[in-house]
């Protein structure tokens, strides 16, 4: 239902995800990047932290529940990722 309401034009419509990727192809492709890089590393440290604190490696199927189970709660901090990700590629990029 949210992509009926979405404009590719309109940079007040859309879901934060498309802006980002919106943004992401059309920024400087450095910080771009270097912001995808970050992004990356951070989501190794945390999958390797995850790991050890339950003493072993994160089964796909128990992640894929967990997503499902969490829905509104992953979109929220998802958004929240994205938004993050937006601002520090903008900001350096003027």
């Amino acid at each position: 239902m949210h992509g009926l309401f979405e404009d590719e034009d309109d940079i007040f419509v859309g879901s934060i995800k498309s802006k980002l990727m919106d943004i992401i192809f059309n920024a400087n492709n450095d910080v771009v990047r270097y912001q995808l890089e970050k992004f990356i590393d951070r989501m190794a440290a945390l999958e390797l932290l995850a790991a050890q604190k339950l003493g072993e490696e994160i089964d796909e199927r128990e992640l894929n529940t967990f997503l499902i189970s969490n829905a509104d709660e992953v979109e929220g901090y998802a958004k929240s990722l994205c938004i993050e990700m937006m601002g520090n590629i903008l900001s350096q990029s003027e």
